[in-house]
């Protein structure tokens, strides 16, 4: 992610940086159906989503947009809680129809919301969720999805399936605070490079 950022911010005309990138939202997603399902309280994984969206909005907005506001773009967080939120109704309904109904609305609310990775986002996240038990098929379902974005350079992040398909379940260091506080930490210097380097 850092890596693309840099590219996206400091040297859009360099595509290694945003192939190189492309990895790292496919893991997000995983990790994130990881999260739900290993989570003790899932309305505080909401909430926390949800404070580090809204905190990280200006960041987002001045690194990508140049504004201190832009509302025609939202930041990967607000995908993330929509994923979230999705996972929670998905776990309390008990028929298929109802859940295809759920992925639909949240990923109508991504796309009218606008934010990153949009409902393409969503349906990621319910495809990791819905094939959790099922390693190959998860895995092959995520590395299709990158490639649904009409010749996009996301078809590089069907990647990330390698280091999905080599998680052993086991839970690595505990640092979630400072991956959340890494976000709009870094894509705020990265704004302020930029204006230096302008």
């Amino acid at each position: 992610m850092l890596i693309d950022h840099i590219g996206a911010v400091l040297f859009p005309g360099e595509m290694i940086f945003r192939y190189v990138g492309r990895i790292s939202f496919p893991i997000f997603c995983f990790l994130l159906t990881e999260g739900v399902r290993y989570t003790r309280d899932i309305r505080m994984y909401m909430l926390r989503l949800g404070g580090f969206a809204i905190l990280s909005e200006i960041p987002y907005d001045l690194a990508f947009h140049g504004r201190v506001v832009d509302p025609r773009y939202q930041n990967v967080f607000f995908t993330l809680l929509l994923g979230v939120i999705l996972t929670y109704l998905l776990e309390r309904s008990a028929e298929w129809p109802l859940k295809v109904v759920e992925i639909l609305l949240v990923m109508a609310a991504a796309d009218f919301l606008r934010t990153d990775y949009s409902y393409k986002g969503i349906l990621l996240i319910a495809v990791f969720y819905l094939m959790r038990e099922n390693l190959w098929i998860k895995t092959a379902c995520g590395a299709v999805w990158n490639f649904l974005w009409n010749g996009s350079i996301q078809g590089y992040g069907a990647l990330a399936m390698v280091p999905i398909a080599m998680y052993n379940g086991e839970r690595g260091r505990r640092m979630k605070y400072f991956f959340y506080v890494f976000y709009p930490a870094h894509l705020l210097v990265l704004f302020l490079v930029s204006k230096m380097l302008a």
